[in-house]
Formats: C-alpha cells, sequence, structure tokens
C-alpha cells in the first residue's frame, strides 16, 4: 500500500493549491494513506479533508527539524512529494528513509540526498500553479487535469462563522462583502486609499451591501477614514479573527470576497464562494499562473499594454496602483 507525503510548507495560498492533488491522488490510489507536511500558519487550510489520513505540522522558527523526522520515519512513507524546494524539507525526508523522493528543480541539497525530481521548465509554456503541483503527483501515476481547488469545514463552523457575523450585527440575509486590503506583500495591490475610494463606490451603488474588513494589517490611517465615513454598513472583523480556521469560517459565510492574489482569494474560491481577484502582469504574479480557480471566480489583470508603459523592463518595480481601474471591479461586482 501507498503511504504518500505530500510536503508544502509556505503560504495560506500555496497550500490551496495542493489541494486539487490531495483529491486525485485519493481518487487514483483509494486505499492507499495520504499525509501532509505544512507550517503551522497554513495547515488550517486541511482541515477536514476526506481525502486526508494525516496532517503533519513543522514550526519552522523552532528546533523542530528532529520530531518532524521521527513522525515521518514512523508512518513509514513510500513516497514524499516536495512541492516547493526546501533544503529543510528534503534532509527531513532523507532521515526519515523515505525511498521514493520527488523534488522539483536540481537544488545542490537535492543532488547530495538522492532525490528524484520534475522541471517546471523555466515555466514555458506558463500555466497554473495548482497544475505544476499536480506534476509530482502524475509522477507517481495519477492522470488528471483536474484542478478545483476545496476546502471543507462542518455545519458547526459554518454556523461559528454566521455567529462571528451576527456578533458585528449582519444577519443571514444582507449583502456580505469581503474586502481584504491585504496581501503580505506577495504581490501586487492597492493602496488603502484606492481600497477606501472602492468601498464609498460599493456603497452608493448596493444600498444593501455590508463591508467585512478582514486584514489584520490595516493601518490606523485607514481604520479613522473609515471609522470618518460614520457608515454602519462597514464593520472590521479582523478582531474577532484568532485562527486562519476563522477567517475560513466568516468568508464561508459571505456572498463576495475582493482581494488581491493572496490567501484569502484563494480560500474563498476552494469554498466556491464568489471572487474578484486583482493581479499585476508581471509574468511570476499573473492571473495564468496563479489566478482563483473556483467556479465563481473573476481574475483582472493589469493589462500588458499599461504593464509595458508603466512598469520597469524587468517588471520589478510595479506601477500596481492604477492598472485595475475601481470601475473594473465595479462592473463584476
Amino acid at each position: 500500500m501507498k503511504r504518500i507525503l505530500i510536503i508544502r510548507t509556505d503560504r495560506v495560498g500555496d497550500v490551496v493549491m495542493i489541494t486539487p492533488m490531495i483529491r486525485e491522488i485519493r481518487k487514483t490510489f483509494p486505499d492507499s494513506f495520504i499525509a501532509t507536511l505544512t507550517n503551522q500558519n497554513s495547515n488550517d487550510v486541511l482541515i477536514n479533508n476526506p481525502h486526508l489520513d494525516l496532517i503533519l505540522t513543522d514550526d519552522l522558527k523552532k528546533n523542530s527539524f528532529w520530531k518532524v523526522v521521527k513522525q515521518l520515519r514512523e508512518n513509514k512513507f513510500t513516497d514524499g512529494l516536495l512541492i516547493m524546494p526546501t533544503e529543510r524539507a528534503a534532509y527531513q525526508m532523507f532521515f526519515a528513509g523515505i525511498k521514493n523522493r520527488i523534488g522539483v528543480g536540481k537544488k545542490l541539497y537535492e543532488v547530495i540526498t538522492f532525490m528524484k525530481s520534475v522541471s517546471r521548465n523555466k515555466y514555458i509554456p506558463l500555466r497554473h500553479e495548482s497544475d505544476y503541483c499536480m506534476d509530482l503527483a502524475r509522477t507517481i501515476g495519477v492522470n488528471s487535469k483536474d484542478l478545483t481547488p476545496e476546502i471543507f469545514i462542518t455545519d458547526k463552523e459554518k454556523l461559528n462563522g454566521r455567529e462571528i457575523l451576527n456578533s458585528l450585527g449582519i444577519n443571514e440575509n444582507e449583502l456580505k462583502i469581503i474586502i481584504h486590503t491585504g496581501s503580505g506583500k506577495s504581490s501586487g495591490n492597492w493602496s488603502e486609499d484606492k481600497y477606501l475610494i472602492l468601498i464609498r463606490e460599493i456603497l452608493i451603488k448596493k444600498n444593501n451591501a455590508r463591508i467585512i474588513l478582514t486584514a489584520k494589517e490595516m493601518s490606523s490611517n485607514f481604520r479613522s477614514n473609515i471609522l470618518s465615513l460614520n457608515d454602519s454598513r462597514i464593520v472590521f472583523a479582523d478582531s474577532h479573527i484568532n485562527r486562519l480556521r476563522d477567517l475560513i469560517c466568516i468568508i464561508s459565510n459571505s456572498d463576495l470576497l475582493i482581494a488581491a492574489s493572496t490567501g484569502p482569494l484563494h480560500l474563498a474560491s476552494a469554498l466556491d464562494i464568489k471572487t474578484i481577484g486583482l493581479f499585476c502582469h508581471r509574468r511570476m504574479n499573473c492571473a495564468e499562473l496563479w489566478g482563483a480557480k473556483g467556479s465563481k471566480a473573476v481574475n483582472l489583470e493589469v493589462s500588458s499594454e499599461y504593464c509595458d508603459n508603466n512598469c520597469s523592463n524587468d517588471k520589478e518595480v510595479c506601477k500596481f496602483e492604477e492598472g485595475i481601474k475601481t470601475e473594473e471591479v465595479l462592473k463584476f461586482v
């Protein structure tokens, strides 16, 4: 029987990208034992996933290297899939004695540990991140192009999210729009001032809308500007989010989420909630690679013309702010 370990120890949105391959591995090997190894900030994405037998975590800030090695050895994995190369995880799999270890590319530590690898071929032709993840599943026998992401919540969790919104004065029948202004600097994003303009325009056009702000990194100036609007239809939910699972429960009760290319956008997409995502045109940040994959997703990207005329040639300097107009977002709202 196959005992398969999937490792992705980076950010929340990245972990959402492995949910299609988890499902397709389970379909291909229904009797296998499937586990994941993620960091403690993102393992909530995988809770209640019926295709998983075990969720392991590695606290990258603590001295947990050998603890993880011991756990991997105890579970006697036959296959280890390292989705994005990290030296730490490569050596953990090596010392755990996992025989069939597959990574990405040809890093020195992968060569030293005799790891097999797949290539992203310099992203030519460009495909979606979840498809690149699926490549590793394909190496062990999976044959699927279904890249639909998924997150699973219980009825109790759904109720918990509803109760959080009720405590904020939002009832079940109101139009609930989450606007997540943060991105953790992982992608191009609007300024808070521009999000403020969008919020005002939504409230003018949608009298029954409730705006829910969820970003932890909102500035004090932005909060003050929101409060100065003196509009009870806008609520701050960030103080009610103690862990990622709380945010997932809130999103599951919303009607629409608007955000840049960041974790909450992919959470909403995987929950089959309507999303509007904002993407820059830079090759490694564009919608083709990182776009929300849910059936109700709209991915808006800065045009190539705007990018060529306003951003640096190497695309490291991004003039994202004016690349997507609020009017474009409002059209889809």
